[in-house]
């Protein structure tokens, strides 16, 4: 499991996640608002509004908050945002990817490379670390829709590339172009997927003992608290020792 996933699981086993949520649903209307600006406001002929409304359903966004933020983007409240992709190496030379929704450069990249330097990391320049990951596509289904064997066939019918299935949910891999034809696919065989989404996958993972996992995990938080920051990845790995005693502390 990469650091970017243990962490979050580490931060909702401590109780966080009424505080994660009102975060998350103050992202996920930046992200619909983007994507309403970017295109038209209706769903049916945007596919990128669609789709982070989608995403936004999965997480239980109230409808009205999901409607408030569509129409902010024909309204005077709707900012200009730009994706900016900042990178570079936390301690142990651990490897971080930063997305963010920003209408001001300055300001999200002084917060991202403060947040850096007060972990004992250093920002680097575009492109430092991201050519040791790869840009997939990730399709999310609860494991209630089907046996992982279900899943697995209907993935590669789909033109997916690898599947993940756990206790709890199905994670299914294709490449990044390929997201959005995969998941209309799968959508037939399986249904609405919990989520769809490009993410940043490391191609291989560090080890990280204790003190340098509370670490990490603490530029990881700073890093997701900044409003601009929209997702966090990173390719540390922690051992379940390791993970049991974070979760315990």
């Amino acid at each position: 499991m990469a650091g970017h996933s243990q962490f979050k699981n580490i931060m909702h086993r401590k109780g966080k996640q009424d505080a994660v949520r009102s975060k998350l649903f103050s992202k996920l209307a930046r992200e619909i608002t983007v994507a309403a600006k970017d295109g038209v406001p209706d769903p049916t002929m945007n596919s990128k509004l669609r789709l982070a409304i989608q995403n936004a359903r999965a997480e239980n966004m109230p409808k009205d908050n999901i409607e408030r933020a569509i129409k902010k983007a024909a309204g005077a409240e709707g900012e200009s945002y730009e994706n900016v992709r900042y990178e570079g190496y936390g301690p142990g030379g651990v490897a971080v990817i930063v997305e963010t929704l920003t209408d001001n450069r300055n300001r999200t990249g002084g917060a991202v490379r403060a947040a850096f330097t007060k972990h004992g990391g250093a920002l680097g320049e575009t492109g430092s670390v991201s050519f040791s990951f790869d840009h997939v596509g990730e399709i999310v289904y609860p494991a209630a829709v089907g046996s992982a064997d279900a899943v697995l066939e209907a993935a590669i019918e789909a033109g997916a590339d690898d599947v993940q299935s756990d206790e709890e949910t199905h994670t299914i891999l294709c490449g990044f172009e390929a997201m959005g034809e995969v998941s209309k696919a799968l959508e037939t065989t399986l249904g609405p997927a919990k989520s769809v989404k490009a993410i940043w996958k490391p191609q291989n993972t560090i080890p990280v003992d204790e003190e340098k996992a509370q670490t990490l995990m603490k530029l990881v938080g700073q890093l997701e608290d900044d409003d601009d920051v929209q997702n966090v990845y990173s390719n540390f790995d922690v051992s379940e020792e390791v993970l049991a005693k974070l979760t315990a502390a």
